[in-house]
């Protein structure tokens, strides 16, 4: 993981065309989501359920939610003591762990090195505009 991140495609000065064609194929159905273990840490189930409602979810298979589930009760073992020698967390297996969330496209930077980027619709409301409006309704109400 030790790879630089790579810039978003507006700021890039060169657009190259990739070298290797891409080979598509259909999908068959959309994805089943199987509920989180009853057992899990309350990171790991929180984790796993961010999934659903993250943007690179639409790109994921079967294959991959049930990957994403592994991931899950892998990182509930880690959590849970079970990734631990003599009680300190194991650093080989915490390392897979993260590699797992990282092939799942869970940061900014797994989404950049795989060139997917996500876009939030813009908002009516500039931020600073927002953030002005709350100040001023914070000093009115002192």
């Amino acid at each position: 993981m030790a790879s630089t991140i790579p810039k978003r495609t507006e700021e890039r000065r060169r657009r190259n065309k990739p070298t290797i064609p891409v080979t598509k194929a259909p999908s068959p159905r959309e994805p089943v989501w199987p509920a989180p273990g009853d057992h899990w840490h309350e990171i790991a189930r929180d984790l796993y359920l961010s999934l659903r409602e993250s943007g690179q979810a639409r790109f994921y298979e079967q294959s991959d939610v049930q990957f994403a589930f592994f991931a899950g009760e892998m990182t509930n073992r880690c959590l849970g003591g079970q990734g631990t020698v003599n009680g300190r967390l194991n650093g080989q297996v915490l390392a897979t762990v993260i590699d797992m969330w990282g092939n799942l496209m869970t940061t900014e930077a797994d989404r950049r090195r795989l060139r997917v980027e996500l876009e939030r619709e813009a908002s009516p409301v500039p931020a600073s505009v927002v953030i002005l409006d709350k100040y001023r309704k914070a000093v009115a109400g002192k």
